[in-house]
């Protein structure tokens, strides 16, 4: 019997997975005559590194989980499935996970994949670096690695998220032999990885592409399909929109040109538009506030904040009906989600009338006060909506002063605190324990490290739901958690949610099982295969 999301929600432990047929075997048989080939993604930011084992920044996540693995993959519905570990058991107290290894792995550079491996990736990369991992993996204990190819989690309290937690983009596993001894977030190898997945790394010219090339040593015999994959660093939205029609490129994900013009793709009879393929992401977007400022600390200013900006006007002018309107921090779509929480209309009146109670009286030139803001530079919508939210801001007295920069440089001023307001698309993930406890619980503010409480959010009941829902087996009751968390979330409003977002993906249509399961952009394009 394979153990499911179901069981593990249910705390139905000690069923052990069988190992499965690699996913999409049957799809690459009907494709038998189509092998070769490089396919070209485009990548409109570069990534700042490149493995995602402590860094969740979005292009950095399409780039590495085609190179490095994680022990499991999941299905469209987010069941687990084998990768790097074959099969898997869990004790009757959920305390023990005892993972079987792949035999034969070899890393990039000849040597073993082994338990050890997954060992020092688990204690010294996933728990202590991971933006995410921290919660996740807070009851991890130790690994326990009797044998090449076992790997025992020893857990001090039960974690029913583990068994989400575990795929190439979430945790990947890095090769021990490279990086034990190290600074692990400056390693070389970071920039040039050594993996074991289908593809290895060849090249990276700044500013230009990153070249990958087939593993001809990979673990699932006869792939991948591909000779190389390119990912092309096309930061002008026109480029990417000329080179995804004219065929110079042939994929891209997260909505890799300006609305507008996808839905004038969409037309084409050679190009394909789906929004299937973020499941596992499930991606938000809001507004981080630096709880550190003045008045930013004041949650008067924050919900004032809510009801000046229309999330109605930018869903239809902005995003074209590529999102919904978010009412905190899940998704309506997740099992987790509760509309019962504090609503925040728009309503620039009440907003003045807020700020005039607060103390935030208007001065000079109309404004209350002055505040930064450092959007993410990644597409037009998110540059627009920046330019939006600072005219919408105005109506109130606030003055917003955008400031635009590239990635690294937004992610680096956010994660040292150095701000006051930025705008992110993040991942809430199919399981909040993965995406949205990370920006709230209070353990996790770290200084320089990306994606985690950058607000600096503190909150008594919110740790101990953090806490609480980490080791709750019963699936009802680790949902009444998550509603709690989310209407607490929403009367302190420590972040401005805006929207949940519908990315969209745009391929030519020769590309075929690009968009197989949840998690199509950090897929390994095993499968992947282009008809000639």
């Amino acid at each position: 019997m394979s153990y499911t999301r179901r069981d593990a929600a249910r705390g139905i432990a000690g069923i052990a997975a069988a190992a499965a047929l690699p996913a999409g075997g049957a799809r690459a048989q009907a494709q038998a005559g189509a092998r070769g080939g490089t396919l070209t993604v485009m990548l409109a930011n570069e990534p700042p590194t490149l493995t995602s084992a402590f860094n969740t920044a979005l292009p950095l996540g399409s780039v590495a989980t085609k190179m490095l693995e994680g022990l499991l993959a999941y299905d469209a519905n987010m069941n687990p499935r084998p990768s790097l570990a074959t099969s898997w058991d869990v004790s009757a107290d959920g305390l023990t996970y005892t993972f079987r290894l792949r035999a034969g792995v070899k890393w990039h550079d000849g040597r073993d994949f082994t338990s050890a491996d997954v060992a020092f990736s688990a204690m010294s990369v996933w728990k202590e670096l991971h933006p995410r991992g921290r919660a996740v993996f807070a009851n991890l204990a130790r690994v326990d690695t009797p044998d090449p190819l076992t790997a025992i989690f020893r857990l001090s309290g039960p974690s029913p998220v583990l068994l989400s937690a575990l795929h190439a983009y979430e945790s990947q596993i890095l090769p021990r032999h490279l990086y034990e001894g190290t600074d692990i977030t400056t390693n070389p190898a970071n920039a040039a990885p050594v993996g074991t997945g289908p593809f290895r790394f060849r090249e990276w010219r700044r500013g230009q592409f990153i070249m990958l090339e087939r593993n001809p040593d990979y673990w699932d015999t006869g792939k991948p399909a591909l000779d190389r994959v390119v990912f092309r660093i096309m930061t002008d939205a026109g480029a990417r929109s000329a080179a995804i029609e004219n065929g110079s490129v042939d994929i891209g994900f997260f909505s890799p040109v300006s609305l507008a013009e996808t839905e004038r793709l969409k037309t084409s009879r050679s190009i394909e538009v789906t929004t299937r393929g973020y499941e596992y992401a499930s991606p938000m977007f809001f507004m981080e506030l630096n709880l550190r400022k003045t008045p930013l600390e004041d949650v008067r200013v924050r919900r004032a904040m809510m009801h000046a900006i229309d999330r109605r006007f930018i869903i239809e002018n902005i995003f074209l009906g590529y999102a919904e309107p978010a009412t905190g921090p899940i998704q309506r779509s997740s099992p987790f989600y509760t509309p019962d929480v504090r609503q925040y209309e728009f309503n620039p009146r009440l907003a003045n009338q807020m700020l005039d109670e607060a103390g935030y009286r208007r001065g000079a030139g109309g404004w209350r006060f002055t505040i930064t803001h450092d959007p993410v530079p990644q597409g037009d919508e998110h540059a627009q909506t920046a330019d939006y939210v600072k005219q919408a801001l105005a109506t109130v007295g606030i003055n917003v002063d955008v400031r635009r920069q590239d990635l690294a440089s937004q992610i680096r001023r956010v994660s040292q605190w150095e701000f006051d307001m930025s705008s992110n698309p993040l991942f809430a993930m199919f399981d909040p324990a993965l995406g949205v406890t990370r920006l709230f619980w209070s353990e996790n503010i770290r200084q320089g490290v990306p994606f985690t409480n950058v607000s600096g959010f503190r909150n008594a009941e919110i740790d101990r739901i953090v806490a609480a829902q980490a080791t709750e087996r019963d699936a009802e009751a680790r949902k009444r958690l998550f509603w709690r968390l989310q209407q607490i979330v929403m009367e302190e409003v420590p972040l401005l949610y805006l929207l949940e977002v519908k990315y969209a993906t745009i391929a030519n249509r020769r590309v075929r099982n690009h968009t197989t399961d949840g998690a199509a952009a950090f897929g390994n394009f095993a499968d992947v295969t282009i008809v000639r």
